[in-house]
């Protein structure tokens, strides 16, 4: 999956978080939809410009960057 076709920045949009072409809608906003239990299909009726490949191009652009950074647990309070 080539998310380059789908997601760019661009500092006049949303502050230059990384949002999906053609849309005001950034990656972690779909994200979090997910993360709250959204379904693939109640977010692709309710944003009908989104197609299925957007939601995976999301997915590889969160993996992408997961794989370029190192994470440290928190620990709970």
């Amino acid at each position: 999956m080539n998310w380059h076709e789908y997601i760019h920045t661009d500092s006049k949009i949303l502050a230059g978080k990384p949002v999906i072409k053609g849309t005001r809608l950034s990656v972690d906003f779909v994200l979090r939809l997910l993360a709250t239990g959204w379904t693939a299909e109640q977010i692709l009726s309710n944003y009908p410009r989104l197609k299925p490949e957007t939601l995976q191009a999301c997915f590889a652009f969160a993996a992408e960057c997961l794989a370029e950074e190192s994470f440290f647990a928190a620990p709970v309070r």
